[in-house]
């Protein structure tokens, strides 16, 4: 099969009209943050042990497509010696994997941050590959002020996704393009919609500028939110704003948009896709979701740690799964919670 080939079956995959993708992503910092939270200990085996009881979650395939993975986790097993990119595998659900390293300050950009990872970014992707994962996703950040973000930022920000994505489609590898809008801060639903359209028109005009093949990426953006220190946005302001500036700036060629949570609520992420796709009318992108944290809170609380907990944990990840995937074809209320 040629790299071009491995990339549509991948597309093919993992976009469809009712399933999302699940972000299993977290660093070893932040997952041990969530870990604290219901104090279990970081481990190596724990993290493995949480992460295998979520790939093996029953049924998990009908309503997630693809999972997007840590290092650590690809060479990791579960107690019968499966792999755990196998172990999603067997539900069809496509293995990915985080390759940035994560963010630093960017030299006179004002407080700009940009995304560290290319270096040697190639070897590892085609050492990923080799261990089972299909795709990759590379995050950049940028925050909102009164000068944030800069040109500086925006021209930057763009160009680092844009090199990733195109060193990813070279070897065979989709690449998940998540520029993320932070929702920190006091800004109101305007200035939201605002740079989320300089941040897109940046991203693809750098992506057009590395030729890389729009069919061939999925894109992992924010909604349109205001900040979460400035007031709360109903579900339908939210859709129309966010639906308003993706037909600004998002070419018809990419085939699915699979928005972040950043932040929200699992109840306000599902009700916010779910908005998105009831008044998204004749919008030519599959509209999904790719939920880290609001897949993931409920479950570490059922879970606690504890093996009697197993089922009830995976039911929780079910259920938000589930949800999700109505919200898809926007049949979800929250009476159902």
């Amino acid at each position: 099969m040629t790299s071009l080939q491995e990339l549509e079956q991948t597309i093919v995959d993992m976009v469809d009209d009712h399933r999302g993708i699940l972000a299993a992503d977290e660093s070893t910092p932040t997952i041990k943050k969530r870990f604290d939270a219901i104090n279990v200990e970081s481990t190596e085996e724990s993290r493995c042990k949480y992460r295998t009881l979520l790939l093996s979650t029953p049924d998990l395939g009908n309503y997630i497509s693809a999972v997007i993975l840590f290092e650590e986790t690809l060479n990791q097993k579960n107690e019968e010696g499966v792999p755990l990119q196998e172990l999603a595998w067997q539900q069809k659900i496509v293995p990915g994997i985080k390759v940035d390293k994560g963010t630093e300050i960017l030299p006179r950009g004002q407080g700009d941050l940009i995304t560290k990872g290319l270096d040697g970014l190639t070897e590892r992707l085609v050492d990923y590959k080799e261990k089972g994962a299909r795709f990759a996703k590379w995050r950049e950040v940028y925050n909102i002020t009164e000068r944030n973000p800069t040109p500086l930022g925006l021209s930057a920000n763009a160009e680092m996704l844009a090199r990733y994505a195109a060193a990813c489609q070279d070897v065979g590898i989709v690449p998940i393009v998540e520029p993320e809008v932070l929702m920190d801060g006091f800004h109101d639903i305007a200035s939201c919609a605002e740079v989320n359209e300089k941040v897109l028109h940046e991203v693809f005009d750098a992506l057009n500028r590395h030729q890389v093949q729009l069919e061939l990426m999925i894109l992992k953006p924010s909604m349109v939110l205001p900040g979460k220190d400035f007031s709360h946005a109903a579900p339908e302001e939210v859709a129309e704003e966010t639906l308003k500036v993706f037909k600004r700036t998002v070419p018809v060629a990419v085939p699915s948009i699979n928005f972040l949570s950043g932040g929200q609520t699992p109840e306000e992420a599902t009700a916010n896709l779910n908005a998105i796709n009831q008044m998204k009318g004749n919008a030519p992108w599959q509209l999904s979701s790719s939920y880290g944290r609001a897949l993931q809170q409920p479950v570490i609380k059922a879970w606690g740690g504890k093996d009697e907990n197993g089922n009830a944990m995976q039911q929780a990840l079910l259920k938000r799964a589930k949800f999700n995937s109505l919200a898809r074809k926007g049949e979800y209320s929250s009476d159902m919670e």
